[in-house]
């Protein structure tokens, strides 16, 4: 298990914990996620070359905030886990988070579930 957090010296309003379950990567995200932060959700959810995981579940119950510098970095990641023939999911999304997601139609790019438990099991 791996904690990434914000950067030192700057208050910890992110925090992102990666495990994994079952051959998924989860990636439980708490705080706000905004253009302060968006470099860190970038880099948890960076796929590697060698060791693409076929799934990568987001468990966003936690967070607070989310502003368009998150939702263009989920898009991307979207995009390059598809290409690299993964795929992305969101799960528990909070309802400041499922308001924005909604709003912007994220929800028809990513497939959303109620729960991380209904994410994992798909």
């Amino acid at each position: 298990m791996a904690d990434i957090h914000h950067p030192a010296g700057q208050p910890a309003r992110l925090s992102i914990t990666q495990t994994t379950v079952d051959g998924i990567r989860v990636l439980a995200v708490a705080g706000e996620l905004d253009a302060d932060n968006v470099g860190t959700l970038r880099q948890a959810l960076r796929v590697g070359e060698d060791s693409a995981p076929a799934l990568t579940v987001l468990d966003l119950g936690a967070v607070t905030f989310m502003d368009s510098s998150a939702v263009n970095v989920l898009v991307a990641a979207n995009r390059d886990a598809t290409a690299a023939g993964g795929r992305l999911r969101m799960a528990a999304l909070s309802e400041p988070v499922r308001r924005v997601v909604e709003i912007v139609g994220l929800d028809t790019i990513i497939a959303c579930y109620p729960t991380l438990a209904q994410a994992l099991r798909v």
